[in-house]
């Protein structure tokens, strides 16, 4: 049994207990916390804040070698043109042997869950013996309509393939640029089915572009590859999805559906998605939207219109690197006013929630197993991380 104190515990699902302990027995299982009143021998006491591990919503552990690779704030187009030149610049083997590393760097930096993107089958043998929980969502691409059966046989052998090991996987849609109507709809269909749909969600100003006008930077890129593109809408990325959904779905959805980036989102598209979606979950990658198009997601709005906010970090081609703490700092840059608290819950809950962990993860309380996180060098004034923050599991 371990007795862990610091200046703050945050237990998430309930108030913040300030000369905060939490107790856990050998397998990490909490079996009570509350307010220190005396120190003894048994105490390890840490100067910082301890929270339960956090869940990091969306990565791409695969592209784990592509870190320092990538040309930084080229938009989209410019992004995707990188992609497809430097995916498979290195053998297999590095490439699971970096992104297993990188797994590994998580874990011990404090995440205790994760929504990994996978488009092959690399990271399925080190994803199933990491201790780290994780949902992995079978991510499909194709633009040509005629492709769509084809491309939903092979992601639905690679979910056999994953659950034959022990993963959480289920096929999702990519974005609604990367694929046909067709593709968008099927890919869509087979995720529900498992309860949870993953979905690049107006990531950037050419998307948006893309569906409104049926111009600009990413239209161009493919149609000069000849490429079909999404039909013009004259309306938001996340409309065309939500009626394409309709097709299979006209009444609400109740499985979880986790929106990522919405760095060009706006009040029209969160309303109409709160509406239509029972549980939708609005995960951010601030590194990774600045890395590509210097641009960060209209946080003040959705909060105010009540989106669940969780956080991730995106993959090592478009992320300096994968660090939830490092996200938090970058919210506390770019928005001062929104609190610690409500960006610890961001950070761990709401991402338990997502991903369908939260009877084990996500917060500090009598029977779970969450992970205990000590973040350091924090500005106990203001309640902010400072550039010298750090995380580090304890448990």
């Amino acid at each position: 049994m371990r007795k862990i104190a610091a200046q703050i515990l945050y237990p998430i699902n309930s108030e913040p207990i300030y000369n905060g302990y939490v107790k856990v027995d050998d397998s990490g299982t909490v079996l009570e916390m509350g307010q220190l009143d005396k120190e003894c021998e048994s105490t390890e006491f840490y100067n910082g804040i301890l929270v339960p591990g956090f869940i990091n919503s969306h990565c791409h552990i695969e592209l784990s070698h592509l870190q320092g690779s990538f040309e930084k704030y080229t938009g989209m187009a410019g992004f995707i043109r990188q992609i497809n030149r430097l995916r498979n610049s290195t053998d297999e083997s590095e490439r699971i042997e970096r992104a297993e590393m990188e797994l590994n760097n998580l874990y011990e930096s404090g995440v205790s869950g994760m929504g990994d993107i996978s488009n092959c089958n690399e990271s399925f043998g080190f994803k199933s013996k990491s201790k780290m929980v994780t949902r992995t969502f079978l991510e499909v691409f194709g633009t040509e309509p005629g492709d769509a059966p084809e491309v939903i046989k092979g992601v639905l052998e690679l979910e056999k393939e994953a659950r034959k090991i022990g993963i959480e996987a289920a096929p999702t849609p990519h974005s609604c640029y990367t694929m046909s109507r067709e593709l968008l709809r099927e890919a869509a269909r087979e995720g529900l089915k498992s309860g949870y749909i993953s979905y690049h969600n107006q990531e950037s100003r050419e998307e948006e572009e893309l569906l409104i006008t049926g111009t600009g930077a990413l239209a161009d890129e493919y149609r000069s590859r000849g490429l079909s593109t999404p039909p013009v809408t004259g309306d938001s990325a996340l409309i065309y999805f939500i009626e394409v959904l309709k097709e299979i779905r006209p009444e609400k959805v109740d499985e979880n559906v986790l929106l990522v980036h919405n760095t060009c989102t706006n009040r029209r598209s969160v309303r109409e998605a709160l509406n239509y979606f029972k549980n939708s979950f609005w995960v951010i990658c601030p590194l990774s939207n600045i890395f590509i198009h210097r641009e960060l997601p209209p946080l003040d709005m959705m909060i105010e219109e009540g989106a669940t906010i969780a956080l991730g970090t995106d993959s090592l081609s478009s992320n300096d690197n994968l660090s939830i703490a490092d996200e938090i700092k970058t919210i506390h840059r770019y928005f001062p006013q929104i609190e610690l608290e409500t960006v610890l819950k961001w950070a761990t809950i709401n991402g338990a929630l997502a991903i369908g962990a939260q009877d084990k993860l996500g917060s500090i309380e009598v029977g779970k197993k969450p992970g205990i996180v000590l973040i350091d060098n924090i500005d106990f004034v203001n309640l902010r991380l400072t550039e010298k923050s750090t995380s580090k599991r304890l448990v």
